[in-house]
């Protein structure tokens, strides 16, 4: 996402027409997950504006529609699958990858079907897979079946780290209902591409989120002195410092990898004046 009520005014300017939002965050963030793109494919025309607001090596990890991943199980979603190709084309090569984000439901069982999805979709696109089923990361042949396949299709396996959250119960609103709805899964930390993708978790407690994220700084820093292109989201169960976090996140593996291109300078929430 790029509009977050609690960044009004205070991250973001206030208010932005819709045709700014998504340019005032790529000035604090040169990556964001398309989310909403889960809920209902956007107008062509919609996303043309995204791409006008961004440069080219903007990194948009757009998400697969609801009706081709959990409603019909990438079986026989040619048509609303072909719908949201065409809508996300003026993108060009600001669609970092296309997100198949599979429900806790999707098993082992179902790899095959993986399988056959992956190889009808279009080669040029490059794609990542979040699977959230327990099986997955608890039974290292399922595991291992699912690298391969994953693999052969040139596709990244997404870790969604959890652990951090999931350490001690909740203590606000936010984490509360967090705590029932994010998955709980262990730890991943294997990449299967040249372009890695990671979702963390923090808590609402500044701290205790940079201190979740220590272990990923050194593997982050590690995949770029190999030659990886990462892209790593950060969240917290209200969010309302992500923006923040995320650039304090690329100081730290700046400060390892001082090679690392330094992200933009925000533009400022008030205007500039003289006086």
């Amino acid at each position: 996402m790029w509009t977050h009520k609690a960044w009004q005014g205070r991250i973001l300017a206030h208010p932005l027409a819709a045709h700014e939002r998504l340019r005032h965050y790529a000035s604090w963030c040169n990556a964001v997950e398309g989310n909403t793109t889960f809920y209902a494919t956007p107008s062509r025309e919609t996303v043309a504006s995204w791409a006008e607001q961004t440069d080219p090596d903007f990194r948009l990890v757009v998400k697969l529609p609801k009706p081709v991943t959990h409603e019909r199980r990438l079986t026989d979603a040619d048509e609303p699958l072909r719908v949201f190709l065409d809508a996300i084309e003026p993108l060009g090569p600001r669609a970092h990858a296309l997100w198949i984000q599979l429900p806790g439901s999707f098993t082992p069982a179902d790899v095959p079907t993986l399988a056959h999805f992956l190889r009808q979709l279009p080669a040029s696109h490059r794609y990542a897979v979040e699977v959230r089923h327990r099986a997955f990361f608890d039974d290292p042949r399922a595991a291992r079946v699912l690298e391969e396949v994953l693999s052969a299709a040139d596709a990244e396996w997404i870790p969604f780290d959890t652990t951090a959250f999931f350490q001690t119960p909740p203590t606000s609103d936010a984490e509360r209902d967090a705590w029932t709805k994010k998955p709980r899964m262990p730890l991943r930390t294997v990449a299967l591409t040249d372009r890695p993708i990671v979702r963390y978790l923090g808590r609402d407690d500044t701290e205790r989120t940079v201190e979740g994220w220590q272990r990923w700084i050194g593997i982050v820093a590690a995949w770029l002195r190999e030659g990886r292109s990462p892209t790593v989201f950060v969240h917290t169960p209200d969010n309302a410092e992500a923006p923040v976090l995320a650039r304090r996140f690329h100081d730290e593996v700046r400060a390892r990898v001082p090679e690392l291109e330094a992200l933009p300078e925000p533009i400022p929430v008030e205007p500039l004046t003289l006086f």
